[in-house]
C-alpha cells in the first residue's frame, strides 16, 4: 500500500512545484509589463511639446486675442473642447500654434502672495512703547469700525478708509499696524511699495488690483503699504517710460482706494518718512486722510521702551533705566532696541549672563556713536 502510495506524493510534489514556478514566472512578467508601461509613459512625457499660459484678452467669435507674458499678442484659435472663456483669463494653449486647449483654474496672473507678507500678527499693544496717543488715534480710525461697524451706522457716518503713519525712520510705525491687525483679529498684508513696480507696462496696476481682491476675500483686513513714497510720489508732467509706469501703478492704486467697488472691511495703512513728497491726491479726504505723526519719543517713551526691551534681560541691580533715558535723547525706539541687544553682547563677550551698567553705557555709545556717523555721511 505504502510503495503505491509514494510515487503519487512524487507526483503531486512536482506538480506542486511546476504551479508554484509558473505562478512566480506571471507574476515577475506581470511586474515587468507594469515597470514597462511606467517608463514608456515617462518618455512620452519628455516627448511631448510643453504648453504655454497665457491671457485672454478679447474673444472674437471662435477666436480669440491673446497675450503672451513677453507682451506679445497673437489672434489664435480656440479648442472645441475648452470651456468658456471671457477676457482675463489665463489658458494654456499649444506651442506651435497657440491654439487654446483649456482655462486655468485661477484667473490671476501674478501669484500675489509671493510679493506680499500675509498672516495674522500676535503682537500685543503692551508691546507698543511710548506712542499712547498715536495708539488711542490708530484705534479709533481702524479698530473701533471693524469692531463696532453699527455705532457708525446709527451716528450716520462712514468711518475714515485709511491712515498715513509718517514720521523719523525707527519710530514704530510698523509695530502700530502689526499691533492694530492683532486687536482686530484681521488678516495682516504687508508691501513695499516699490514691490509694486514692475518690469511691463500694465502689470504693476494688475498686481495692485490682485491685492486688493485677495484683501477683500480675506476680510476683515489690513493693508500696510511700508515706503508708500516709493509709488505715491508727487506726479510730473514729462519724465521717463519707467516714471510714467510708476504713475500708471499710483493711478490704479488710487481708484482702488476710492473706486466704484467698495472696500467694506478693508482698512488701509500707508507708511512713509518722507511725507512732503507725497502727491497731494492720496491723503485728501476720503483716501488715507488721517495724518498720524510718529515722533521720536521723549522720555517717558524712552523709558517704557527700555521696560519693554529688557524685560527678559537679567540687569543688575546697579543698572539706572533713568540714567539711560537720559543719555538716549533724539534716539528712536529701534536704536533703544540696538542698545539693549548690544548691551547683552557686551556681557556674552565677558562670558557674563548679567547684564551690567557699563555694557549699557558701551552700548548707547556705541549705537548713538553709528547714527552720527551715518547723520553725517549722508548730510554732512
Amino acid at each position: 500500500m505504502t510503495t503505491k502510495e509514494a510515487p503519487k506524493d512524487k507526483l503531486d510534489a512536482a506538480f506542486f512545484d511546476y504551479v508554484n514556478n509558473v505562478s512566480g514566472v506571471e507574476d515577475e512578467n506581470k511586474a515587468l509589463r507594469d515597470q514597462n508601461g511606467q517608463l514608456e509613459r515617462e518618455l512620452e512625457k519628455f516627448r511631448r511639446a510643453p504648453l504655454i499660459v497665457c491671457e485672454i484678452k478679447e474673444i472674437l467669435g471662435h477666436q480669440t486675442l491673446v497675450r503672451l507674458p513677453n507682451g506679445n499678442e497673437f489672434l489664435v484659435e480656440i479648442s472645441t473642447n475648452c470651456e468658456q472663456l471671457k477676457p482675463g483669463d489665463s489658458v494654456v494653449a499649444e506651442q506651435k500654434n497657440l491654439t487654446i486647449l483649456r482655462k486655468l483654474s485661477t484667473t490671476k496672473k501674478f501669484d500675489v502672495e509671493r510679493f506680499v507678507v500675509i498672516d495674522k500678527p500676535d503682537l500685543s499693544w503692551d508691546k507698543v512703547g511710548g506712542l499712547k496717543e498715536q495708539e488711542r488715534d490708530i484705534r479709533e480710525v481702524v479698530e473701533l469700525p471693524l469692531k463696532k461697524p453699527e455705532l457708525f451706522r446709527e451716528v450716520g457716518i462712514n468711518p475714515p478708509r485709511g491712515i498715513l503713519l509718517h514720521g523719523p525712520p525707527g519710530t514704530g510705525k510698523t509695530l502700530l499696524a502689526k499691533a492694530v491687525a492683532a486687536s482686530t483679529n484681521s488678516t495682516f498684508i504687508e508691501v513695499v511699495g516699490s514691490e509694486l513696480v514692475q518690469k511691463f507696462i500694465g502689470e504693476g496696476a494688475k498686481l495692485v488690483k490682485e491685492m486688493f481682491q485677495l484683501a477683500r476675500e480675506k476680510a476683515p483686513s489690513i493693508v500696510f503699504m511700508d515706503e508708500l513714497d516709493a509709488i505715491a510720489a508727487t506726479r510730473v508732467d514729462v519724465g521717463t517710460s519707467g516714471e510714467r509706469e510708476v504713475q500708471r501703478t499710483f493711478m490704479q492704486l488710487l481708484s482702488e482706494i476710492d473706486g466704484f467697488e467698495p472696500l467694506g472691511n478693508v482698512k488701509i495703512i500707508g507708511c512713509t518718512n518722507r511725507k512732503d513728497i507725497l502727491d497731494p491726491a492720496v491723503i485728501r479726504p476720503g483716501r488715507l486722510d488721517r495724518l498720524i505723526y510718529v515722533p521720536l519719543p521723549d522720555a517717558t517713551g524712552r523709558k517704557e521702551i527700555f521696560h519693554i526691551h529688557s524685560k527678559n534681560m537679567k540687569l543688575d541691580k546697579k543698572v539706572d533705566i533713568d540714567a539711560l533715558v537720559l543719555l538716549t535723547e533724539d534716539c528712536s525706539g529701534a536704536e533703544i532696541n540696538a542698545m539693549c541687544t548690544e548691551a547683552g553682547y557686551a556681557a556674552i563677550r565677558k562670558d557674563r549672563t548679567k547684564i551690567m551698567m557699563d555694557d549699557f553705557i558701551a552700548a548707547v555709545d556705541k549705537v548713538k556713536t553709528k547714527g552720527d556717523t551715518e547723520f553725517r555721511r549722508m548730510f554732512g
